[in-house]
């Protein structure tokens, strides 16, 4: 009678350590850091860059400053612009600012920039015209610029683990220090 107590006790034993282990586990799921400066780099790759608009005038774009926007966990983005061309006499300086979410590609292990917001898109001293012209190209100028932009590139070596555990990116997190990408389990099959 003893021994029996003691192989059910030792069993609950076992099976209690195993539920601790698996929630251990569970709680302990690796995450992918990338840094502010990783971001800021990855995308000054892009810029600078020249815009036409109907063929009047061209917006010459350089690469943004970011925002981490962690409350709304996506990033802002401000950039210097210049505007000129034959539709105005001489060049006019501004800015443009967009906010966007972030997307996991998982075709080609890519963080990129998806939801964009068109906040301002400002020139100090641009005729009426020409200004209304640019504020209603502002979102056709923000696809062109940032829309699906790759901001980060995954290596395989940099998923090996998390894949091993069965699981794969899931949540991107935006933080004052840059993303914190979290891991979910794959789906049954996949």
């Amino acid at each position: 009678m003893q021994r029996r107590q003691w192989i059910h006790g030792a069993a609950r034993l076992t099976l209690g350590g195993m539920g601790w282990l698996a929630l251990t586990l569970a709680r302990a799921q690796p995450s992918y850091k990338v840094s502010a400066e990783q971001l800021e780099q990855a995308i000054a790759k892009r810029f600078p860059r020249r815009y036409p608009v109907a063929g009047l005038l061209n917006l010459d774009a350089q690469a943004p400053r970011l925002r981490f926007m962690t409350e709304q966990n996506r990033l802002g983005a401000e950039m210097a612009m210049q505007a000129a061309g034959q539709a105005l006499r001489r060049s006019y300086a501004g800015t443009f600012d967009v906010d966007f979410a972030l997307r996991y590609e998982a075709s080609d292990l890519t963080i990129r920039a998806s939801q964009l917001r068109v906040n301002a898109l400002r020139f100090d001293g641009l005729p009426p015209g020409p200004s209304q012209l640019l504020s209603a190209y502002g979102p056709a100028l923000a696809e062109q610029t940032l829309q699906d932009a790759v901001l980060h590139t995954l290596k395989p070596q940099d998923l090996a683990l998390p894949d091993g555990m069965g699981l794969q990116p899931d949540k991107i997190t935006v933080t004052a220090q840059g993303l914190v990408i979290s891991f979910a389990p794959k789906p049954m099959g996949g």
